[in-house]
């Protein structure tokens, strides 16, 4: 495995760190192939019931490590096919995770900078220091934003915010990220690993079928009509019904106890 992304586990919880820090974890074509390697896995697994996601060192991810290209001296890079290394590389993991059946925290740890903004912007749930940065930095190399990024920042922010965030590449504060929904929280730095630690520990004891369908839910509600999405409800409420953690979760309401979820169908 190539070592510059680390999973951890702690029980249910599989913790996958970035880790270039001295190159602020910006994307290699190692790094990207590891990611989707491991998050596969972490799909496959029974036994994870919730992923982290952090970068070391002082960012979370700087995006593209513009230094694999190659630049004749004095001269311009040279013409790529970059349309080619996102469908290669980017698009199948960004699908992977926003796939994902896991529930999936992000601590955003410092800068998350173009590829590494949107690779954010796909957990679940995002939490970041409150020195982080948001930064669509693509048009600054002339470039639009990719990994999910212009349908993400629509989606979650509108089309006013969207068009100025990608067209003047200007930092977004973790606090302002917060505010404007494009985030779930912005925290004290110290207190960042703690409490993302907390939240996912809390998410792998949770019924993790009933997360997926939540996810999975919301997701075909962005682009759906109402009536779809109360017939997708019904559809996912009546799988839900018959499993384990929903009997063990009436049982455990009616005993007035805490209910022990499995994640079992």
């Amino acid at each position: 495995m190539d070592d510059s992304v680390i999973l951890q586990r702690d029980g249910a919880v599989a913790t996958v760190i970035l880790n270039r820090p001295d190159k602020l974890n910006s994307f290699t074509t190692g790094m990207t192939s590891a990611l989707s390697e491991i998050f596969s896995a972490l799909e496959r697994d029974a036994s994870c019931r919730a992923i982290l996601l952090t970068g070391a060192g002082r960012a979370f991810c700087a995006g593209q490590d513009l230094s694999e290209r190659t630049v004749a001296p004095g001269g311009a890079a040279p013409r790529v096919d970059v349309g080619a290394s996102i469908e290669q590389r980017f698009n199948p993991l960004i699908r992977r995770l926003r796939a994902s059946p896991k529930p999936i925290v992000v601590a955003v740890n410092g800068v998350a900078a173009g590829a590494g903004a949107n690779l954010a912007l796909q957990g679940d749930i995002v939490l970041a220091a409150k020195s982080a940065k948001f930064i669509q930095s693509f048009v600054k190399i002339g470039l639009l934003p990719d990994c999910g990024g212009t349908w993400s920042l629509t989606h979650l922010l509108g089309e006013a915010r969207a068009k100025a965030l990608a067209m003047l590449a200007e930092p977004v504060s973790a606090e302002q990220a917060a505010q404007w929904g494009m985030i779930w929280k912005a925290v004290d730095d110290a207190e960042l690993i703690g409490e993302a630690n907390k939240l996912a520990a809390h998410l792998a004891a949770q019924p993790t079928q009933a997360l997926a369908a939540i996810k999975k839910a919301i997701h075909f509600a962005a682009t759906a009509t109402m009536d779809a999405s109360l017939d997708h409800e019904r559809d996912a409420q009546r799988e839900l019904g018959y499993s384990d953690d929903f009997a063990e979760g009436v049982a455990a309401f009616i005993g007035k106890r805490a209910p022990v979820f499995t994640g079992n169908a």
